[in-house]
């Protein structure tokens, strides 16, 4: 198990949504008054709240390689369910193409979990836990633009 990284990563995680909540509150006035905002606004906040908490469960007890499997399919598939539900779609060509990357990234996390024999059966020979932490830093980066681009949008 990637225990550092995993330690390293949620703490990452968190302070991200930590700032996106101060981001959020100095935001309020403008997005309280569009769900389409709202929606995203809450995207974001989800995106750095779930890895996270996938990194903090795998930290439970990082032998279990049934733990890190059952409660990253959960969170992913939760996290893909939310956000095609929230139908948060950037407005612009970068935008929306980050929000579906990012729920593919979601679908690709739940896949690896659920059955981790795919990572080798396309002939990689790394775990697939590492595959994991790549796809959750991928995940991360992503929102970060997504974040970046959604404190910049005014709204029309």
């Amino acid at each position: 198990m990637l225990k550092d990284f995993y330690v390293s990563f949620a703490a990452i995680c968190f302070t991200l949504l930590g700032l996106w909540l101060i981001v959020t509150q100095t935001r309020h006035g403008e997005w309280r008054r569009e769900a389409r905002l709202r929606r995203r606004a809450h995207g974001v906040a989800m995106n750095f709240s779930l890895p996270g908490l996938m990194s903090l469960l795998a930290l439970v007890n990082p032998d279990s390689v049934l733990l890190w499997r059952v409660s990253f399919a959960i969170a992913a598939i939760g996290g893909t369910a939310i956000l095609v539900a929230l139908r948060g779609v950037d407005t612009s060509r970068f935008g929306a193409a980050a929000y579906a990357l990012a729920v593919i990234l979601y679908a690709l996390i739940a896949v690896v979990a659920i059955a981790p024999s795919v990572v080798t059966g396309i002939g990689m020979t790394v775990a697939a836990v590492r595959v994991e932490a790549v796809l959750l830093t991928l995940l991360v980066f992503l929102d970060v633009n997504i974040a970046w681009l959604l404190l910049f949008d005014n709204g029309r």
